[in-house]
């Protein structure tokens, strides 16, 4: 059987992926690859999935199929190991009172009464990067997954690198600021830490280099030479219309970065791709599948185009759109002729085992603390790294702001409001509740909850603003729900079913309708079945009675029966619990 190794990589792809498809099927994990794409020679992207939980998906990429597929099933473990794929899930009741939840090596810290932060939990350093104030509660560390605050905050062991002490940060800390920066598998913890440090790299000098507008060194053709398969790639794009700038992202040979930049002068667009790694070519390749994971070449047009306003660049919510889909602005100053860095034709690589040495040290340089879990109970070693001001992808202000917890309180509540019968007021309360705690609009219901609703149903495009509309109508005030309805026919529509939309168009006509005290609303109804169909106009009628207000959301209970999709999460759940106390019963 043919071996192939390429650089960075500690074993063969063919072994690699081998031993990853056999682990993940004794595992129970039955993956297919879903799709593929080449769209120039060189780069190559694989989308893989479970057959049986479609949610447990990753992209993988490379300069050839075998390389791309590697990537792909890496990164699925990558997300088994450290559980990204249920990140932003509520486990149900019984899974959150199980022995353990996250790991078998977590700790419970119980709500103190005055809702103070419990010692036990981060060190001083962690302390004052996430609470300079001293106003962060143990409340607002409850996690997602769990929502269990009678049994406190879950907090995950990581060893501080610098003394190799254990540190427990929360859980809720984690998914909330970091979500899936970091995270890496490998063939060996080396290579796997490389990997992830890499990224922490790559993300942090990215957004500075956006942020801050920094004109990058071009790398010259001769250190371009030294790639053919990367100039080749770039010659095809180059030739489909598309101009392309490669960077030294170095910051003058500081940190093993690459961008490459794509231009598409049919709608003068731009797309940037930042890459990272101690081997300059690898980290160049990295930039350029990048550029094209998961996209054909007609998919490069849905970027924004250069512009002049630097500080709305540097705003953090374009930074966060440069994490999610790197659709966001870039400034025109990065294009200048003059760079404000010389190029470096730099060179950290080594063994795996010196990479990780050496990115450590710069780190060390920068007096940045790194905090590294590590995981091997799938039989692939996988970890999850933290860095404190660097690796973060949202401010710790989010705490406050966005905590991913903070429909815990109010999921039983509005599970519950198919089947209710409250009374009228408390309807038109839940209303202000919403408001008091300071809900978004626009905030969908199902992420709030962290349900996996399947797509078939009205919870999937429920926003809050819609959720208002069925609570004013279930309380009786007409007036605020024509109000909610209007709000919910111009920003939610466009995605509803078409049963759905046609629902919202009758209910809006019957609350115009019910504001003509002079027009009897039974002169109508003929016109109105034949507008809408029968069974909608009666639908739409009840909504208004107050008989049926909450049209289309299924009753849902504790367990979660109402949602497939949520139930096959679980059961890709369960298969992980059984492994990490079938391993940790060994330790």
């Amino acid at each position: 059987m043919t071996q192939t190794f390429i650089p960075g990589k500690d074993a063969a792809l063919e072994d690699s992926i081998a031993r990853f498809q056999q682990q993940l099927a004794s595992l129970g994990f039955h993956i297919e690859e879903a799709s593929w794409l080449n769209p120039v020679p060189n780069v190559w992207s694989v989308h893989i999935r479970d057959k049986a939980c479609a949610l447990c998906f990753t992209n993988g990429k490379g300069a050839t199929k075998k390389a791309a597929l590697a990537s792909a099933l890496g990164e699925y473990f990558e997300r088994l190991s450290t559980n990204y794929f249920f990140a932003d899930f509520w486990l149900g009741e019984q899974r959150a009172s199980a022995p353990f939840v996250h790991y078998p090596n977590e700790r419970w810290f119980p709500l103190p009464e005055d809702d103070s932060l419990p010692a036990g939990i981060l060190d001083d350093r962690l302390r004052a990067f996430y609470d300079p104030d001293n106003a962060l509660t143990a409340s607002m560390l409850v996690d997602l997954q769990t929502g269990n605050s009678a049994r406190g905050i879950c907090a995950l062991p990581f060893t501080r690198q610098s003394d190799q002490q254990k540190v427990y940060i929360p859980m809720n800390i984690v998914g909330n600021l970091y979500v899936s920066n970091g995270m890496a598998a490998g063939n060996t913890a080396n290579e796997a830490r490389v990997q992830g440090l890499s990224e922490v790299f790559e993300r942090h000098i990215k957004n500075r280099i956006i942020a801050e507008s920094i004109s990058l060194p071009t790398i010259p053709p001769e250190v371009m030479a030294r790639y053919p398969g990367v100039v080749a790639s770039v010659e095809k794009l180059e030739a489909e219309g598309f101009p392309i700038f490669a960077y030294d992202g170095s910051l003058g040979g500081t940190y093993p970065v690459i961008c490459v930049v794509l231009f598409n002068p049919q709608n003068s667009t731009c797309f940037a791709s930042f890459g990272a790694h101690p081997d300059f070519g690898v980290a160049l390749e990295r930039t350029v599948t990048e550029l094209l994971q998961g996209r054909s070449l007609k998919d490069l047009d849905v970027f924004t185009s250069p512009t002049f306003d630097d500080e709305e660049v540097a705003e953090h919510a374009n930074l966060e759109t440069h994490f999610i889909d790197s659709s966001g602005l870039i400034s025109w100053d990065m294009f200048r002729q003059d760079a404000d860095y010389p190029f470096v034709d730099w060179d950290f690589s080594g063994t795996t085992e010196q990479e990780f040495a050496t990115l450590m040290a710069i780190f060390a340089k920068e007096d940045k603390e790194v905090y590294i879990a590590d995981y091997e109970h799938l039989g692939v070693y996988a970890c999850r790294i933290l860095v404190p001001g660097m690796s973060d992808i949202y401010p710790a202000e989010d705490l406050w702001l966005a905590n991913n917890n903070m429909g815990n309180p109010l999921r039983e509540t509005i599970l519950s409001l198919p089947d209710s019968k409250w009374e009228p007021q408390a309807y038109l309360r839940l209303i202000e509740r919403f408001d008091d705690e300071g809900l978004d609009d626009f905030t969908r219901v199902r992420e709030l909850l962290g349900l996996a609703t399947g797509k078939d149903n009205g919870w999937y495009t429920l926003r809050i603003g819609e959720l208002k509309a069925l609570l004013a109508l279930a309380g009786g005030d007409r007036e605020q729900a024509l109000i909610w309805t209007e709000w919910t026919m111009e920003f939610n529509a466009s995605v509803f079913s078409e049963a759905r939309a046609r629902f919202y168009r009758c209910l809006h006509t019957l609350l115009l309708l019910a504001q003509e005290v002079d027009r009897d609303p039974q002169q109508y109804r003929h016109a109105f079945i034949r507008m809408f169909g029968a069974q909608t106009v009666d639908a739409a009628s009840a909504a208004i009675s107050g008989e049926a207000p909450f049209w289309g959301l299924a009753a849902v209970d504790s367990h979660l029966q109402a949602f497939p999709a949520h139930q096959a999460l679980l059961e890709a759940w369960d298969k992980l619990q059984r492994a990490k106390a079938k391993f940790w019963k060994t330790r």
